[in-house]
């Protein structure tokens, strides 16, 4: 990290500090609600298989507030827009092909959400499902890659 990347992220409240890790673990917790969620649509325990899901929407919207928020203190505080990539060579393509990927499902994914949701609620099982067969893998490549992401941009390879 540049010594003027450094000193601008010595601006960013201590608290603030942690929302990654959070967001880290949100996803990580999203994506395991969507398995559980799964599991329990596959086996036929539908009333379960209905509340992991609805955790899920719950713990991916906490999720984009926590995203929100730690991008609006970042930018005011410190001026970044986002942590930079300290990756090189075929890390860093690697990390664009995830990141590029997972933005642009991710923004798919609320309105993908609340369409099935809707649609179960309602009743309209077939529709729900015509939704949630592409919808699930979605989702949870979002929710993988997020961790990933977060991995990759804290920890490893020079985080």
């Amino acid at each position: 990290m540049t010594p003027e990347v450094a000193e601008k992220l010595a601006r960013l409240p201590e608290w603030a500090a942690w929302l990654p890790t959070v967001n880290a673990a949100l996803n990580g917790l999203a994506g395991v609600l969507l398995a559980v969620g799964l599991y329990f649509q596959r086996t036929g325990r539908i009333e379960a298989h209905k509340r992991a899901m609805l955790s899920a929407l719950g713990v991916s919207a906490v999720f984009l507030a926590c995203y929100l928020l730690y991008h609006a203190v970042l930018t005011g505080s410190t001026g970044l827009r986002g942590r930079p990539f300290e990756g090189e060579g075929v890390w860093r393509w690697i990390y664009f092909a995830i990141l590029i990927t997972h933005v642009v499902l991710a923004a798919v994914v609320p309105v993908g959400a609340f369409v099935a949701i809707w649609r179960a609620l309602k009743g309209r099982f077939d529709k729900h499902v015509a939704v949630t067969r592409w919808l699930w893998p979605v989702w949870m490549y979002v929710s993988v890659t997020g961790v990933v992401i977060y991995g990759m941009l804290y920890h490893w390879p020079a985080g």
